[in-house]
């Protein structure tokens, strides 16, 4: 008997969502899925650059979702590291919890295949001291800036209560209204700024109700109140875990990328995507071209998924889409960013209880004279980052 045709799933991009795809459809159905990625490596951004055996995480990814679904389908990759017992144990990560559980490894071949848990720890460099992270804004991070600052803050949020803008536009308009404008012009419009490349009164008050909800002053002070109250236990329960590759995120990823290829999937790499032909609003095929052997090749399929960038997506589709769509999608805005890996042997700044290394993960630069957004510690997100344990190896 002759073998049956399976349906073909042509997808664009080998980060996490097209590794994804191609995963699903090999675990669930018998399509066979084909990844097209311009570049070498798994991951997307979610890559990890080896620099002379020191990793560098392009994020950084922690692993951690209110989705039982994905937190067990990365188990399902990734066996958690367990050092102590079998037994279920939580991890707490902005304000939710979930219940892990640490396997025992297969073999010796699996024992580098493992998630740690780490302790989340980010702090705010500002006046050239070192804040707790604004979600645990405390009287102490208060005083550090000076009564006059913090009286300054005290009524301009007392302000903004009694006289809110009325209508919210912009991000500014949305920070104003709940942390008052002198905080606002401390701790947010500068680092903002810095990351997004834009003003804050450019970009639209939904994007403040995305990525600022659940911090407001009313549970700071309560946090802070109830810290002097019984400061051990609130400490202990605002630590916060989440799950970690050991040799960064591009482990899951090329774990999942092997996985693929040993059930029959094919990964093209250095292969990138250059024509999206279609017929009748239907994607029949698409051109790629590799850069290794200079050559194109025309892939035809059943299913068609697509991860590139939206604004290349659109350009690339045959024939051409109407002018007003190509307008949306030209007019569609990135961020690019760099990392600079930055190799230490020693740091100024210790931990003062052990004058050990800090245990940030890392650090945000509100300093607006200091053209950086913030800096990682790999050596904080897995020891497995850095070549030499004694040398501090740190993400600009």
């Amino acid at each position: 008997m002759s073998k049956p045709n399976h349906k073909v799933a042509i997808i664009i991009g080998a980060g996490p969502a097209g590794l994804t795809a191609a995963y699903e459809f090999l675990e669930h159905t018998d399509i066979k899925p084909i990844v097209v990625e311009m570049s070498n490596d798994m991951g997307g951004i979610s890559k990890t650059v080896n620099y002379k055996g020191n990793r560098i995480d392009i994020g950084g990814h922690r692993f951690f979702s209110k989705s039982d679904r994905v937190m067990k389908w990365w188990q399902h990759i990734l066996t958690i590291e367990n050092n102590q017992e079998l037994s279920p144990f939580k991890i707490k990560y902005q304000g939710k919890e979930k219940e892990v559980k640490a396997n025992k490894i297969k073999n010796n071949e699996d024992s580098d295949k493992v998630l740690l848990i780490r302790n989340r720890v980010s702090r705010i460099y500002f006046l050239q001291k070192l804040f707790n992270y604004l979600i645990s804004l405390s009287f102490k991070t208060l005083s550090n800036l000076g009564f006059l600052t913090t009286l300054k803050i005290g009524f301009s949020y007392l302000y903004a209560k009694a006289f809110p803008i009325s209508k919210e536009v912009s991000l500014e308009d949305f920070i104003i209204n709940r942390f008052g404008k002198t905080l606002y012009k401390t701790f947010f419009k500068d680092y903002t700024e810095k990351v997004w490349g834009k003003s804050c009164a450019e970009i639209p008050a939904e994007w403040g109700a995305q990525r600022i909800k659940g911090v407001s002053i009313s549970k700071v002070i309560k946090h802070a109140l109830s810290s002097n109250k019984n400061k051990k236990n609130v400490e202990t329960s605002l630590i916060e875990h989440f799950l970690y590759p050991k040799f960064g995120p591009c482990q899951l990823w090329e774990e999942v990328a092997r996985i693929i290829k040993l059930k029959g999937g094919k990964i093209l790499t250095n292969s990138k995507a250059t024509e999206i032909k279609s017929e009748n609003c239907t994607i029949k095929s698409i051109m790629v071209y590799n850069s290794i052997t200079n050559s194109e090749l025309e892939l035809n399929g059943d299913y068609f998924i697509s991860t590139m960038p939206v604004k290349e997506l659109i350009n690339n589709i045959s024939p051409k889409p109407p002018l007003n769509i190509l307008e949306v999608a030209n007019n569609l805005m990135y961020r690019d960013f760099i990392t600079v890996g930055l190799l230490l042997t020693e740091l100024k700044i210790k931990d003062k209880k052990t004058n050990k290394l800090i245990k940030d993960n890392w650090i945000y630069i509100q300093e607006k004279s200091v053209k950086l957004g913030r800096l990682q510690l790999f050596n904080n997100w897995s020891p497995n980052m850095v070549n030499n344990p004694e040398n501090m190896w740190l993400g600009l």
